[in-house]
């Protein structure tokens, strides 16, 4: 058996870069390249290895590894899990900063592969800087912590064992049911260490995601459910897209006459305008979908995992409703007693529709569906409607929806702007909407936007990517208009501020507390507030910006970053209080204090648990 001799960091670079993937006919690498920030548990062994292959593997440098992370979900997300980034830290602190992101891609189930630095193997010169200490368990360290947030976890010990754990961390990172994100600790000294590694081991590869055909009896049983249904709903979620199976989706519902909601992840599984296209479900749904939603006999979920926002923490259904669940992950096609169907959408979607093809929902109800969302449409242009309030969220958001093209993306997370935007916008073109809730995670909103750009470019380069941020999250996260300019990798960022974590707070109202620590005005610590200027500090990181006075001025602002050649940052002050969207809500069980000597937090805690006798209990 021919060998050659590398090292331990070498032979894992080496496998990568033989690594492809066939998409639509076309074969490309499957390791789109990395993100990376240097130090001593890394640079010596790894970096000199990335080095050899910086033309194969462009190598962006981070300024925050938690935004690398961010960065490297929304490039996964972007190319429909079919292609991941790897991200590279020191040991310590470098490596904890990921923790965040490698959480997010496990809520959401993208690929992202970690490469971090570790302790010494020999343990020769223990303790070392940044290395923490347990006593009683000298092998335990920080990146065991990530343990709790992979989908594989892998500490090289030896350079024999990149053998066995490279491919199986590919192999999860590509897997439907399992996707997620993977984590190899590498020991300082373990990664220069050599081998001699049998040389087939990087000869080139061609991987294809599988696709799991649906077990016959699932198909049948569901079909003769459905069969029986006068109501039938279907909750198209964000694994329609990574299935690839938006026109079976269409085809399916088109044939059977079954209306579709959309989940948050789902949100661009279909446009605006198709006739069975009710709307976003859920806690920031619409009043369309949430109504039908109520009324429906049997649900087909496809592709979600059937979160807490997507069913109203389970009282957005009729206490007797059935559910059929498509999905690749045995785990989210069996919740709630769902009959399971499992396997991939695409597959599904094609023997559940072959097996009910006889059948036809009543007329009636997707017209009385369509009327709802007839409703719904009237009331989303009224309230995008510049001038009907103060500034507000939905404001910016129709005047944005209105101006993007076809193929450009809206990228935002956490906070309010999730909501807003599930319920206010409309989908222009299939995939073209990345709300991030699956981790609902603040700082997401830029680094996800400059990792969906770097995406995008491969692709579809004179497409744009459009940030939508509060100010609350850009000041936690916004070093990526630093790296977008640097790069060359523009896109327009629009900063909403309303002076502090103003959903938080309205939260806060809500269940009947008073305005505390939230907003800037409301922290007791705070002296002397004062508004940020975040013109000043986008211009500081290289980029174009402007504050704009209302929605007319944003949209001229917006032209001009539209024709611009670098990144701009567009600044708009919203009110916090009047400018919620106050339709489309389901209930939503938050814990309220049961005992209270506020008369105000008595009565909304009353108030919510009031509507607890329509949740399900699991059947």
């Amino acid at each position: 058996m021919s060998t050659v001799t590398l090292t331990t960091a070498q032979a894992i670079i080496r496998y990568l870069a033989a690594l492809f993937i066939e998409i639509d006919g076309k074969r490309t690498r499957v390791c789109g390249g990395g993100f990376g920030i240097f130090g001593h548990g890394n640079v010596p062994c790894l970096g000199e290895a990335l080095w050899d292959h910086r033309d194969i593997f462009p190598l962006y440098r981070g300024q925050n590894e938690q935004s690398m992370g961010f960065a490297a979900a929304a490039y996964a997300k972007y190319h429909l899990r079919q292609r991941f980034m790897l991200c590279t830290a020191s040991a310590g602190p470098g490596t904890a900063n990921l923790f965040t992101a490698s959480a997010l891609a496990h809520a959401n189930r993208l690929p992202m592969l970690m490469l971090c630095g570790d302790a010494y193997q020999t343990r020769l010169p223990d303790p070392v800087l940044q290395q923490l200490e347990h006593y009683g368990n000298p092998s335990l360290g920080l990146n065991d912590g990530f343990q709790t947030v992979t989908r594989y976890w892998d500490r090289i010990t030896h350079p024999a064992q990149v053998i066995q754990s490279l491919p199986a961390a590919l192999a999860t990172m590509l897997d439907p049911a399992d996707c997620g994100p993977a984590f190899i600790a590498l020991p300082q000294d373990v990664q220069g260490w050599t081998y001699d590694y049998p040389v087939e081991f990087f000869s080139e590869r061609t991987h294809r995601i599988r696709r799991q055909a649906p077990d016959a009896a699932e198909v049948a049983e569901a079909a003769a459910l459905l069969q029986k249904s006068e109501r039938p709903m279907i909750i198209a979620g964000g694994g329609v897209q990574y299935s690839r199976a938006v026109v079976e989706l269409t085809a399916f519902a088109e044939a059977l006459n079954i209306p579709i909601v959309e989940t948050i992840a789902g949100r661009a599984n279909m446009v605006a305008g198709h006739p069975l296209n009710i709307g976003p479900i859920g806690v920031t749904g619409s009043n369309s979908a949430n109504a039908i939603a109520e009324r429906a006999d049997v649900i087909v979920s496809v592709g979600s995992r059937l979160q807490d926002f997507t069913t109203g923490s389970w009282t957005a259904f009729a206490e007797d409703a059935k559910f059929i669940s498509i999905n690749a992950a045995r785990h989210d096609a069996g919740k709630h007693m769902s009959l399971p169907v499992v396997g991939d959408a695409k597959l599904g979607l094609e023997a559940l529709g072959k097996a009910a093809a006889m059948y036809s929902a009543p007329d009636g109800w997707a017209v009385r569906a369509q009327a709802e969302r007839a409703k719904w449409d009237a009331y989303v242009a009224e309230n995008v409607k510049p001038g009907n309030r103060p500034n507000s969220y939905a404001q910016a958001i129709g005047v944005v929806n209105g101006l993007m093209g076809k193929r450009d993306r809206v990228v935002t997370a956490a906070g309010g702007l999730p909501a807003e935007v599930t319920a206010n916008w409309r989908t222009l073109d299939i995939g073209t909407v990345d709300v991030e809730f699956g981790f609902s995670c603040m700082g997401y909103e830029i680094a996800g936007a400059w990792g969906a750009r770097i995406a995008q470019a491969e692709k579809e380069p004179d497409a744009t990517v459009v940030s939508l941020v509060g100010d609350g999250a850009y000041l936690l996260l916004n070093s990526d208009i630093y790296s977008s300019v640097l790069t060359q990798k523009k896109m327009i960022v629009v900063v909403l501020d309303n002076g502090g974590f103003a959903v938080i707070n309205k939260l806060q109202n809500n269940t009947g507390q008073e305005s505390f620590n939230n907003l800037i005005a409301d922290c007791p610590t705070v002296s002397e507030p004062f508004a940020v200027d975040f013109e000043s500090h986008a211009r500081a990181m290289g980029a174009n910006a402007e504050t704009v006075s209302n929605p007319a001025g944003l949209a001229d602002a917006f032209k001009r970053a539209q024709a611009a050649d670098k990144t701009t940052v567009i600044v708009m002050q919203v009110d916090p209080y009047d400018g919620w969207t106050a339709e489309g809500h389901t209930w939503w069980e938050v814990g309220t204090p049961h005992v209270s000597d506020k008369p105000g937090v008595n009565a909304a805690h009353a108030e919510i648990e009031s509507a607890r006798s329509r949740q399900r209990k699991g059947i």
